[in-house]
């Protein structure tokens, strides 16, 4: 029969069932799925213990370096922070390649956009049911009268805005939870949401006015895009690098991915 936790080899070099459970520990699985979680954690063990022999191989001679105030590498980490910065090479950024990526998403290069809003809070309780209830009949109200909105905030909501009929001023992206923010920008002006669910409760949201941002100038998102390319590049490097060594390791107990 079949044992449903197989030894681990890698090159020879067991990695024990001990190990193993430890490091599950560090990858989420669902409750019914708790080999999801072994698995992972064998085949990142088995990584590790591939990257580490390929240190040794090269006569590397760990060097830890302090990683945070107090904080010191172990030599295996040492070992493949050594290793990694040897062997894998990253592609270079293109400046010609970078503004081909900028001139096909002019979109993804704006400035933040600006809103004029309004809302009414329905601060979040246990029965949520009722709660929704509760904003669908105010919602009803409004749809009936849209210029009660300033009362309807100053009787319902529970925001401090209400002192001033929901309104919000002006808000940049990023000011709002992602919930919020993703409502404003399917509104029209002068349109007023359906209930929206945020953290918070739920929210009645009249946007007023908006402002879309200026597509930023090629040399001002420079660097976001060196900085998304060599992360991207580095990826794509490593990736290589590991599935090179895992081509031509002997790994039994655990299936890992050549490319």
């Amino acid at each position: 029969m079949k044992p449903l936790l197989p030894p681990v080899f890698v090159n020879g070099v067991e990695i024990s069932a001990e190990r193993i459970a430890a490091e599950a520990q560090n990858h989420p699985a669902p409750k019914e799925k708790p080999g999801l979680a072994w698995k992972a954690a064998a085949r990142a063990l088995a990584i590790r213990e591939l990257m580490l022999q390929e240190a040794r191989a090269r006569d590397l001679t760990p060097d830890p370096a302090e990683i945070a105030p107090g904080q010191i590498e172990t030599e295996d980490e040492a070992l493949i922070r050594q290793l990694s910065e040897l062997a894998i090479t990253p592609a270079a950024a293109d400046e010609a390649d970078l503004r081909r990526v900028y001139d096909a998403h002019p979109d993804r290069f704006r400035a933040p956009s600006l809103y004029e809003a309004a809302h009414i809070l329905f601060p979040r309780h246990d029965d949520m049911a009722a709660l929704r209830a509760q904003a669908e009949a105010v919602l009803a109200e409004l749809r009936a009268n849209p210029r009660r909105f300033g009362e309807l905030a100053r009787s319902h909501s529970a925001c401090s805005s209400k002192e001033n009929g929901g309104l919000l001023g002006q808000l940049a992206q990023g000011d709002t939870v992602p919930e919020f923010e993703a409502a404003l920008d399917a509104l029209e002006e002068g349109q007023i949401s359906a209930p929206v669910e945020t953290r918070f409760g739920l929210h009645l949201i009249r946007l007023d006015a908006r402002a879309q941002g200026d597509v930023l100038p090629f040399k001002t998102v420079l660097p976001r895009l060196r900085d998304a390319h060599a992360k991207a590049a580095w990826a794509r490097a490593a990736a290589e690098f590991t599935a090179a060594l895992v081509a031509r390791a002997d790994v039994q107990g655990v299936k890992l991915q050549a490319a």
